[in-house]
Order: structure tokens, then sequence, then C-alpha cells
């Protein structure tokens, strides 16, 4: 494991809503949400309603900044997110999981708290100095964002079906060559 269960979690989390803005865009109902929600694993506050869904949706961009950048800028990224978002980090141990860090109280909108968690995570990958596990995805038709966990640092498409298309299109020139 490169990281902690926390931040490779949230880590992944932020790619995957990041991701979700690429076209076709897959974040676009409250029911969408429900779903990232539920298969990201979040605990905490979750008003399920249009204002929730639109925060969400405007973090995307930030996101994908942060998760893109050099590690300078990723350092003035995090320590603004931090700033404008009240963080009061407590230790807790819930479903399953013995204790890890809370960032933020989990009345806090989700909003706030994914991007408090992104931060923290990241503070992880800057001190480590482990910025080359974000990347973009290596098809250059899709744009995805990469969190590259893997032992050998091999990952680099940001979806199977990605990797799929690229090997698809590997193995037809071979062929008609």
């Amino acid at each position: 494991m490169v990281f902690n269960h926390d931040t490779d979690m949230s880590l992944l989390a932020a790619a995957v809503l990041a991701n979700s803005a690429l076209e076709p865009d897959t974040l676009t109902t409250v029911a969408e949400l429900d779903a990232f929600y539920a298969d990201i694993g979040y605990t905490g506050a979750h008003a399920r309603d249009a204002a929730e869904l639109a925060a969400v949706r405007d973090l995307r961009g930030p996101l994908r900044e942060l998760l893109t950048s050099d590690r300078d800028t990723a350092v003035r990224i995090v320590n603004r997110m931090l700033a404008e978002h009240e963080v009061r980090p407590r230790l807790l141990r819930h479903d399953g999981w013995d204790y890890h860090l809370h960032p933020t109280d989990p009345d806090a909108p989700l909003a706030d708290r994914i991007a408090v968690e992104t931060a923290m995570a990241m503070i992880d990958v800057i001190r480590a100095d482990e910025m080359g596990r974000l990347s973009i995805c290596a098809d250059d038709t899709c744009g995805g964002v990469v969190v590259d966990l893997s032992r050998n640092r091999s990952r680099r498409f940001c979806s199977t079906a990605c990797g799929n298309r690229m090997a698809a299109a590997a193995y037809r020139a071979r062929r008609s060559g």
C-alpha cells in the first residue's frame, strides 16, 4: 500500500468526481450523486437535493486542477482549500475501520467534506513527493485523471474502458500492418 486507506479512497473519489465532468457528464441528477456517495462509501450528511448536487458539481473543476497540477501549485491549492473550509480533525472508528482521521464534522456539507478530504489526501501525496502517481489518461481521446496506486506504477488509463479501447486499437493496427 502506497498510502493509507483514507488517502487512497479520497484520491480515487476525487478522480471519479473530476472525471464525471468529461463527456458524457455522469453527474447530472441527484440519483447519480446518490450512487456516487454510496459507491465511494461516504458517511455523514447527505442532503440529496439540487443544491448539494450543484455544490458537488462545482467542485469538479477545482479537483481536476489540483489532481493535475505540479507539486508547488498543488501546495497552493491545498492551502487555499484548507483555509476556505473549517478543518477540525478528529479520530473516529466506524464501519469496520479502525481509528482514522476525519478532517471535518460529519454534518458539514458533502462538497465541503469532499474538498477537505481531498486536500488532506494531497498532503500525503505532496509530503511523500508522489505527484507522479497522478496523471492524465494515456488514451489521447479521453483526458481523464488517473490515480496510480499500483506497486509498480503501471496504471496508464483512467478506466478499463480506455485501456480496452487502446488495446483493441493496437491489435487492429498490428493486424493491418
